[in-house]
């Protein structure tokens, strides 16, 4: 016997009208998304963020309970499973965008534009549980701390997120800043769209003293210049050019006095690639790179790492059909553009890399002055006019692919 939702369908019922309801709540996804950006916080530890979204599920008739340090939530009935996912936290930066409702903190801001994930998954969770008889199946919802810190899909999955009931399949977009316009979908479903990450942590142990005094220490500073410059020959020399491949240090920490030779430094970095030979050769050259440097100089290191996170490949047919149900739509300048390959990385690669999955990215900026700034500039700006369109996407794709592979 056919599914209740399929009975429906065959005899001419139709599904809500996601976009025009998304659009008719606009003012209330852009109310959230405004709310979770002047509240902006960073990490696996969200309590304000995480209090909203639960609070909101629940005036939607949901039933939200926490996994992990994150949030879930399902509707629908017993079937095929399909996850919707959204990423929660800010970074650790002032705001400068001018905007009215700009974070106050001065240390934190939603820079990314995951404040208008959350929103947009919000109300697309208020219109599927409008829409549930229409389900033909069930509607998982994902909303993540720790994006970026490649911490709160890891977090997540460990604490049984696609379990109970198992997930079949996954979508998740980003908004993407700067010159991209409303109504601009980038995406990839023919190979790697984002880099691997590999964080690590280097210490360099040495011996301190006093600054008028060198021959007496062993400077753990000059250590690590050497192992940065060495480290950047990884790339030069031992990478495959024909691979992405980037090593980036981006702290170097030590001293507390300009007179004083320290007894450690710490430099922290990422390495980033598109390929699982390359990604494992630099983590290992990385580590020895390290060590033999600092036996040179009568050092000594300890390394630790800090995220692990493989390369973002999408699903191909599922990446194709949402495509499809989003071009169904009728979006206003709707512009689909394929073979999006970014050295950013994505920890929804984790999930990707365990069920189906689509990711795609969505213009939300400008053509004018204000577009001259992209994400993770502290003067970045995004076009709320994305927010419904998320919205109707998120909704309309979960019907229509439960309904396809019910």
């Amino acid at each position: 016997m056919l599914p209740f939702c399929l009975q429906n369908f065959l005899k001419g019922d139709k599904t809500m009208d996601f976009w025009k309801r998304a659009q008719e709540l606009k003012d209330e996804i852009t109310q959230n998304r405004r709310h979770i950006h002047q509240s902006a916080e960073v990490g696996l530890n969200l309590p304000n963020t995480k209090a909203f979204v639960m609070e909101k599920l629940r005036e939607y008739g949901l039933k939200p309970t926490e996994c992990g340090h994150g949030v879930t939530a399902t509707l629908g009935k017993p079937g095929k499973t399909l996850l919707l996912r959204a990423d929660m936290d800010a970074l650790p930066i002032e705001e400068k965008s001018g905007e009215p409702f700009a974070c106050p903190t001065g240390e934190t801001a939603h820079a990314c534009g995951h404040d208008m994930h959350t929103a947009m998954l919000l109300t697309a969770a208020k219109m599927l549980k409008e829409n549930e008889d229409a389900l033909c199946g069930t509607v998982k919802l994902m909303f993540q701390p720790a994006e970026e810190t490649f911490e709160g899909a890891h977090d997540m999955l460990e604490n049984g997120l696609l379990e109970n009931p198992p997930v079949d399949a996954a979508l998740a977009y980003h908004v993407a800043a700067g010159k991209s316009p409303v109504g601009f979908v980038m995406y990839n479903d023919s190979g790697v769209m984002m880099a691997s990450v590999d964080g690590f942590e280097i210490t360099v142990h040495g011996h301190g003293s006093h600054g008028a005094n060198p021959n007496l220490a062993i400077d753990p500073i000059n250590v690590g210049v050497h192992i940065h410059l060495a480290l950047q020959e990884l790339i030069a020399r031992e990478s495959d050019p024909t691979k992405t491949c980037v090593l980036t240090i981006g702290q170097f920490m030590a001293g507390t006095a300009a007179n004083i030779i320290p007894d450690t430094a710490v430099l922290r970095g990422t390495i980033r690639t598109n390929d699982k030979k390359a990604r494992a050769l630099l983590v290992r050259r990385m580590r020895e790179t390290a060590e033999r440097t600092a036996a040179v100089y009568n050092a000594t290191v300890e390394i630790r790492t800090l995220s692990e996170v493989c390369p973002l490949v999408c699903d191909k047919s599922v990446t194709d059909d949402m495509l499809r149900y989003m071009g169904a739509l009728n979006i206003p300048n709707f512009t689909p553009y394929g073979g999006i390959s970014a050295t950013g990385s994505e920890d929804f690669a984790l999930v990707a890399e365990r069920v189906p999955s689509a990711m795609m990215y969505l213009g939300a900026g400008y053509m004018d002055e204000r577009g001259q700034y992209t994400a993770h500039n502290p003067k970045v700006v995004f076009n709320e006019g994305v927010l419904p369109i998320g919205a109707a996407c998120m909704a309309h794709c979960a019907v229509e692919w439960l309904k396809e592979n019910a």
